[in-house]
């Protein structure tokens, strides 16, 4: 089988994969106990029973619930294929706006932290490896032990208790300064001209520009630094106990009798003949992604998309949930199909 036929092959498995998971997502929400509509009515001013059952029954008409339980599933398939998300139960707005709003602060949260959690990881886990059973090996080994069993919860009340109550360096809570509610920064300037063609020249303020990336950044800090922390001893651990034993391979012991660097020896020769299982790691890290971190996010009120799963689950917002996993099972899905083309690119021994 060629390359075309495996990526054919695999493209096949990810769309019944996909079928299957849109599926079982919708079963899900129907066998979920909980009627949303019940949370909407007035709690105070109920009225008789008979009016109840009315304003029942207008919000399921309103938002389809009443219908049989084949045409939901079917206009179900037609919305998530056309991603036509519905409108949120509480604030009565588009599903698709409501996350295209907050997935910046959930791909600076979730993508930072795992990218420097790959660096870090991988890097300390090599030269673990390397110098196995050494100050640093042990210490490495230990500290990643140690963080990543520490509850993210903790770790931000603690990161807060210092880093703001008492150093005051960075801020404790949302995702930008809450002057900005009053006075946004500018980052760019326009003005009308002829000479383009839009008609308008834009040019950047630096003082804006910078006021911007600064607010953004220091808010974005501790909750970053937080699950980096959490994150980095998995790739660590992991990166040493595939490196060890590729360390003790014979082409390792070749390429040192011809004199190469250690530094390549170990980063370019084992790191690259140990990074298949680090691949698939990271496929499912960056996979999970937009399905935020709803403690570290609570702990910082950072309006992500783990908080916005949260919040839904109390209101059983059905299309916010229904979307939301959605998207996590195709970008997933998505993930692990860039990671089995990686293989082959990465490894020369495997062969489509």
């Amino acid at each position: 089988m060629g390359l075309r036929g495996y990526i054919g092959k695999r493209i096949g498995y990810s769309l019944v994969l996909l079928i299957l998971v849109m599926t079982l997502n919708y079963i899900i929400f129907m066998v979920m106990p909980g009627d949303p509509t019940t949370l909407f009515i007035n709690p105070v001013k109920k009225g008789n029973d008979t009016e109840v059952a009315e304003q029942v029954a207008r919000l399921r008409e309103m938002w389809g619930i009443s219908d049989p339980p084949v045409i939901r599933f079917l206009k179900y398939i037609k919305n998530m294929m056309t991603w036509n998300f519905g409108i949120t139960f509480r604030e009565r707005t588009p599903v698709a706006n409501e996350m295209m709003w907050r997935l910046p602060f959930t791909l600076m949260l979730m993508g930072g932290s795992t990218i420097l959690a790959l660096i870090i990881g991988v890097s300390m886990g090599a030269l673990a490896a390397h110098r196995r059973g050494g100050k640093f090996d042990t210490a490495s080994v230990l500290t990643s032990l140690v963080f990543y069993s520490l509850p993210t919860f903790w770790m931000g009340m603690v990161f807060i208790l210092i880093f703001y109550s008492n150093l005051h360096w960075f801020p404790h809570a949302h995702a930008s300064p809450a002057e900005w509610a009053l006075n946004w920064p500018v980052p760019f300037n326009m003005a009308s001209s002829s000479s383009s063609l839009l008609g308008v020249i834009i040019t950047i303020n630096p003082s804006g520009f910078w006021e911007l990336m600064t607010g953004y950044l220091r808010h974005a800090f501790l909750p970053v630094f937080t699950l980096t922390l959490f994150q980095y001893g998995g790739y660590l651990l992991l990166t040493r106990a595939t490196m060890v034993e590729a360390l003790t391979e014979d082409y390792i012991v070749t390429a040192r009798a011809k004199g190469v660097s250690e530094t390549n020896v170990v980063f370019k020769h084992a790191l690259k003949n140990a990074s298949l299982p680090l691949i698939t790691a990271a496929a499912l890290s960056f996979g999970f992604l937009l399905s935020g971190a709803i403690i570290t996010e609570g702990v910082y009120s950072w309006p992500g998309l783990g908080r916005w799963i949260f919040d839904a689950i109390g209101y059983n917002d059905y299309n916010i949930l229904q979307a939301l996993f959605y998207i996590i099972a195709v970008c997933v899905i998505l993930a692990n199909f860039i990671a089995d083309l990686l293989y082959g690119i990465i490894d020369p021994r495997i062969k489509y």
